[in-house]
């Protein structure tokens, strides 16, 4: 359990609240990767792939901090700025993530 601030409504009222709402994320997030599925080709060496899987393993590693550790999985560590972008736009997923050597829960 997190050692952090508790929220002032309790576990029921947030479940009550919010249940819904993430019931149909979940269902969207399913309905991509039978998408991914389906269609034709390999994708799966993607990044992006790969970045979404790492969160969902996290989503149930029954840990704290679920939040940070997935946006840590998206993000790019680096800190010096490139001269150039290498694309127009961005892509959600840090193209570097390597699951064999993503860092666990601090």
């Amino acid at each position: 359990m997190s050692s952090e601030t508790p929220l002032p409504l309790d576990r029921g009222d947030v479940v009550n609240r919010y249940f819904l709402e993430h019931r149909a994320k979940l269902i969207d997030v399913a309905a991509f990767l039978d998408r991914v599925d389906r269609a034709e080709g390999d994708g799966s060496e993607d990044f992006r792939l790969r970045s979404l899987r790492a969160g969902i393993a996290i989503l149930l590693d029954g840990e704290s901090d679920r939040a940070r550790r997935i946006l840590e999985i998206l993000s790019d560590p680096s800190e010096e700025p490139i001269d150039r972008a290498p694309m127009k736009g961005a892509t959600g997923a840090w193209d570097g993530f390597d699951p064999d050597h993503a860092g666990g829960s601090d």
